[in-house]
């Protein structure tokens, strides 16, 4: 669940420093996302509520500024913090399906992503897209994800613990020049309660400690957040219906007024479900019947995820941002690896022309298991 990222993660809200108090910036740098993620989530929130679009802002964050795109209110970011993708701005007139961060080096050597060394931007073939075959497929998925060995039960005290290998492009500046680059992938470890009230993330995107940060609520405002479907918790989830049309009827108006358009959020929200949650069985099964149902959902026969897995993939394209979400399967038994987005149509961020092929984000879900403690990790198998 993308807790993006952002996505989050993927970490991807516009942002306004001077609406953050000074005790915030003197958070940890995970913990300090963490809730601005929730401060923007608001704001966003209420500029959705009063329409209003293109409207411009600047931050600074740690070491670099950071330039982005219009205002988009993706569910899935306001999760816990997908991976440490910089926040963003409103600039331009594009709307990115994926933020791409500005990391400011002043000086030689090489940039970094918050505690992840960087090198070239990463780049894939564009795989060709195809309508034919995707509910065959989805339909596939399905059944494997319903004949896979019960999901286990959170008792109390227990945790939802996800492990991944994460990767981003972003646009770095050194001495005033621009251009791509893109971050090692990088262990990914998340924990999280039955009510989402308590969590613990360890991201070297995030900050260097090897601690991790806590997650945990209330926050520093004293607030805890509901669980919705843009940041479900597993008892929110455990509590959705399992009827793939009322499932989708459910997300389309839990989004209306997100996203660039509401097939385009609606297949992502059901992404961000995908990577860093654990549905139910049944539900698992569920969201993948209700994205067949979302128009311009295609099949891509070639993808491959953080680690170098390879597989098919089913995918949207945003036709505002160009970029395309791909949800990648292994080809036999149809288990889900995880998700990367593709740039399918070039466009130009912070003055740097991203190419088609620049995979802006990637994740490989490499363990997914129920855990009895926080920082606990499930015993390894072998």
């Amino acid at each position: 669940m993308k807790a993006s990222q952002s996505r989050q993660s993927p970490a991807e809200w516009e942002e306004s420093a001077p609406l953050l108090p000074q005790a915030v910036r003197e958070l940890p740098a995970g913990r300090r996302q963490f809730h601005k993620e929730r401060l923007m989530a608001r704001i966003q929130q209420d500029i959705q509520q009063d329409s209003q679009q293109g409207i411009q802002s600047d931050v600074q964050q740690g070491e670099g500024a950071v330039v982005g795109r219009p205002v988009r209110a993706k569910a899935r970011r306001f999760r816990l913090p997908r991976p440490a993708f910089a926040l963003p701005v409103m600039a331009l007139t594009l709307t990115s399906a994926v933020v791409v961060g500005t990391v400011l080096n002043n000086g030689g050597g090489g940039a970094r992503s918050g505690g992840v060394a960087t090198g070239p931007a990463l780049t894939t073939p564009v795989g060709a897209a195809t309508t034919k075959g995707v509910s065959h497929l989805l339909d596939q998925v399905s059944l494997a994800a319903a004949a896979t060995a019960t999901h286990p039960t959170l008792k109390p005290g227990q945790f939802v613990y996800i492990e991944s290998e994460d990767a981003k492009t972003f646009v770095k500046t050194v001495d005033g020049k621009s251009s791509l680059a893109g971050s090692a992938p990088h262990r990914r470890q998340i924990w999280q309660s039955a009510d989402g009230t308590e969590g613990w993330l360890i991201d070297p995107s995030v900050n260097d400690s090897s601690e991790g940060e806590t997650l945990s609520l209330p926050d520093e405002q004293g607030d805890t957040p509901k669980a919705d479907v843009g940041h479900p918790s597993y008892d929110f989830l455990a509590g959705l219906t399992t009827d793939p049309d009322q499932l989708l009827k459910l997300i389309y108006k839990e989004t209306r007024g997100q996203g660039n358009t509401p097939d385009q959020q609606a297949f992502e929200t059901i992404g961000g479900m995908l990577v860093e949650s654990y549905p139910p069985a049944e539900l698992y099964a569920a969201l993948f019947k209700a994205a067949a149902k979302i128009p311009g959902v295609v099949v891509v026969n070639d993808a491959k995820d953080a680690i170098g897995r390879s597989g098919v993939a089913v995918a949207r394209l945003d036709e505002t941002s160009g970029a395309r979400e791909e949800w990648i399967f292994d080809r036999k038994t149809h288990a889900f690896l995880g998700e990367r987005t593709v740039q399918v149509k070039a466009v130009s961020e912070a003055g740097v022309v991203m190419k088609p092929g620049t995979v802006r984000f990637t994740t490989a879900v490499t363990r997914r298991a129920i855990v009895d403690g926080m920082k606990q990790t499930p015993a390894r198998n072998g």
